[in-house]
């Protein structure tokens, strides 16, 4: 048997060259061939082209599709590609999509006359208009999708694939099944045939999953193939373009494909019907700060959580300490935060903000007890009548500090730290767990901590990971930390950091690498002499190691208190900025921007004058690129803009 993977895609567009009612799109970074509705069998040819020595479809073989598929109505099916005999309206072998599953169609010859057989994975999301690779593997009465290297979706049935499928005098049809009906209307990167053997080993080895590739077509490449000739390459996306100067134009279905030079941005932008998107655009680097407005507060804040409500725009949620007032809303209105809402809270520590379908909700994490004695976390929701949120369920917590929200496969789950019940900072922390029928978080799972301060979920690629900030264990800061993994329906112990106070954790990308940094507070231990200064003392980065699996230390860098990190971006460029608190002698302590430097690692840029700073949150509007810092000492926070050049 021949185990050379066979690239269906390249067969129907032989050196680059494109049929009639075939296009090349690039989006997100990636080229995809789109097909005409008009032309449905523009991208078809005999299955003779790829089998050369047997007329038999593989009896074991792997399917490899990337794609990106509109957003369709609900009943709308699209075929991904077909094999079908030459006088016979019935598929051999196709793949067909709806919005929330995918049929694999085949024919089954076991019994006399045949019938058309069809496994369906369930709960599959591909309509949303993001580039996903697909792998099903077949042999026999299994079938396996792995949907962007996620976990495999299983499905074992009755009938198996036929040990010997003719495919004497039949063709492939890509995106179609020989007729206008069901015609595929997104993007096709990549369609190859592995016979033989399970492709998903040989898919998922990287970080960018959703674009793995074993074989595309030239022409859908990053580099285009040069032609032989010193000819123009005549591909559809080079062509029929039209460049204006001046402000912004309109951008609707007639001036599609149109081209815009900004010439005081120095960028290109390409209109796709309903919205200019750019193609090339001299990206802004940060240049200095200055001081946009002074937020007056209800009291000292302790946290901030920066958020936009559809339809309304942008949001702030500050956490006060003192009960009355309590804390309160802001919304951007004019370039400014202005007062929105007041909310009642016991000496907030933090909120968080996040959405289940089409409800939204606050959850605040309160610090003490409520007026009747009763120790109560509160999650408001948005109400659309009232145009404000409202209490929506109460949770016993003990002295919470953080609320972190989540989705894995599909389920939403609410995280609270809790930080001490009474003298007692070894307690258990609690994962709660969306229950749609009731429309309440239910208790999930309990996980110890000790004296915590932060919650910080993240994904690498299909796994989902939630890391602890451990502060205190009632005699030493100088304790671990902890890295949680999910699997098997739960959490489980992934790796443990030395840290020292620790306040934050802050996951974040530059590139294909992936970091975590942690903020520690101060360096306290009953059984160890003191240290000259509890409170300038390291935080650190760390930088997961793929082939170890592990996080391993990246960089030190030199802290007062730190109580927070917050990652931004400017153009290319990628910065962190610590909040320090206390140097132990004054609130009134610098804090830093640090600008990523490559092999430098995070260097230093720009001092910020901060009093008693607990949180930054990073935020962009029309008006520019700005950062939110709440003081612990003070009833003013600031909102500082990033000027760039």
């Amino acid at each position: 048997t021949d185990l050379r993977p066979l690239d269906v895609l390249s067969e129907a567009v032989p050196a680059g060259r494109l049929a009639r009612g075939v296009r090349v799109l690039q989006v997100q970074g990636l080229r995809g061939l789109q097909l005409s509705a008009s032309r449905p069998r523009a991208l078809a040819f005999p299955a003779s082209r790829l089998f050369i020595h047997c007329d038999r479809f593989p009896e074991e073989f792997s399917i490899i599709v990337t794609l990106r598929a509109l957003r369709r109505p609900a009943k709308r099916n699209e075929y991904i590609f077909t094999l079908m005999g030459e006088e016979s309206p019935s598929v051999l072998v196709g793949l067909r999509y709806a919005p929330d599953k995918l049929h694999f169609i085949f024919w089954s010859q076991e019994r006399a006359g045949g019938w058309q057989s069809r496994v369906t994975f369930p709960n599959v999301s591909l309509s949303d208009s993001r580039w996903h690779t697909l792998v099903l593997a077949v042999s026999g009465q299994s079938f396996s999708l792995t949907v962007d290297c996620s976990v495999p979706k299983d499905v074992v049935v009755e009938t198996p694939f036929p040990a010997s499928l003719s495919v004497r005098r039949a063709s492939f049809y890509l995106g179609n099944r020989r007729r206008r009906k069901g015609v595929f209307t997104g993007l096709l990167r990549q369609l190859v045939l592995l016979p033989g053997a399970d492709a998903t080993p040989r898919m998922c080895h990287g970080l960018n999953f959703k674009v793995a590739t074993l074989s595309v077509p030239s022409v859908l490449q990053d580099v285009p193939v040069k032609a032989v000739s010193n000819e123009v390459l005549k591909y559809p996306y080079e062509t029929d373009v039209k460049v204006t100067l001046g402000a912004r134009p309109r951008c609707s279905k007639q001036e599609k494909a149109q081209f815009w030079f900004n010439a005081s941005r120095r960028g290109l932008y390409l209109c796709n019907g309903s919205t200019w998107l750019s193609m090339l655009e001299v990206q802004p680097r940060l240049d200095y700060v200055e001081e946009h407005q002074k937020l007056v507060t209800n009291s000292e804040t302790m946290g901030i959580e920066v958020f936009t409500i559809p339809r309304l725009g942008l949001f702030a949620a500050t956490a006060n300490r003192l009960t009355p007032p309590g804390s309160a809303i802001y919304r951007w209105t004019d370039g400014k935060f202005v007062h929105y809402q007041n909310i009642p809270t016991h000496q907030a520590q933090s909120w968080k903000y996040f959405t289940i379908g089409k409800k939204i909700f606050l959850a605040v994490a309160n610090f003490e007890q409520n007026e009747r004695g009763q120790e109560f976390s509160v999650i408001f929701k948005w109400s659309r009548r009232k145009a404000k949120f409202l209490a929506y369920q109460r949770i016993s917590t003990h002295s919470a500090r953080d609320w972190e929200a989540f989705v894995i496969q599909g389920e939403a789950f609410l995280a609270v730290v809790n930080h001490r019940e009474g003298n007692n900072h070894n307690i258990d922390s609690v994962i709660y767990r969306w229950n749609p029928r009731t429309g309440l978080f239910e208790t999930n799972q309990t996980i110890p901590t000790s004296g915590a301060y932060d919650w910080e979920f993240f994904t690498i690629g299909p796994y989902s990971f939630l890391a602890v900030a451990n502060t205190f264990n009632g005699t030493s800061t100088r304790i671990y930390s902890h890295i949680y993994i999910w699997l098997r329906g739960s959490f489980q112990l992934f790796q443990s950091i030395l840290t020292f106070g620790a306040a934050d954790w802050e996951v974040f990308h530059i590139g294909d690498r992936v970091f975590l940094a942690v903020a520690n507070s101060h360096s306290y231990d009953s059984g160890m002499p003191a240290p000259s200064n509890f409170y300038a003392i390291n935080s650190s980065i760390y930088e997961l190691n793929i082939t170890a699996q592990m996080f391993v230390k990246f960089q030190d860098l030199l802290t007062y208190s730190a109580l927070d990190w917050e990652f931004f971006s400017v153009g290319e460029d990628s910065f962190l900025v610590v909040a320090n608190s206390f140097d132990g002698f004054t609130f009134s302590v610098n804090s830093i921007i640090y600008r990523w430097q490559g092999y430098e690692g995070f260097v230093a840029a720009h001092q910020l004058p901060t009093v008693g700073c607990r949180d930054w949150e990073a935020f962009h509007t029309a008006e520019g690129s700005f950062l939110l810092y709440s003081s612990a000492k003070e009833p003013l926070s600031k909102v500082l803009k990033l000027k760039t050049t």
